[in-house]
């Protein structure tokens, strides 16, 4: 486990977030904690600094929005979920950043025959 978070009292948090219905103010800077320490572990992966923060940024937005997924009444550690939560989402924006990137030296193709529903550029 994580040597810089109490994965108690994260779960304590979380399981108090899902019962007011809103997360705490405790449970979102445990949730920043989780996102900072793994990105900074991945820091060399990637090409520049706006990557590495885009990638942050996608994973935490992951966490906040799933974060009612947690199930307490299965899981008892809060943590790993969180962790494979943020990484996916990570992921998902690397993927994201690194597609938009080889997308662009591409050049497309639009046949004028078959657009629009086969019936050719015009219709007359």
């Amino acid at each position: 486990m994580a040597n810089y978070l109490d994965d108690d009292a994260l779960y304590y948090e979380i399981v108090l977030s899902k019962g007011r219905g809103i997360l705490t103010k405790k449970a979102e800077k445990m949730l920043l904690l989780i996102g900072e320490n793994i990105i900074r572990k991945k820091n060399n992966m990637y090409p520049t600094q706006d990557d590495k923060n885009d990638c942050l940024q996608t994973g935490l937005l992951f966490m906040f929005q799933k974060w009612r997924n947690f199930n307490e009444k299965k899981y008892k550690l809060a943590f790993p979920y969180f962790s494979e939560v943020f990484k996916r989402g990570m992921a998902c924006g690397y993927n994201e950043l690194t597609q938009k990137k080889t997308n662009q030296d591409r050049i497309g193709f639009v046949s004028i025959d078959t657009c629009n529903d086969g019936e050719g550029f015009h219709n007359f």
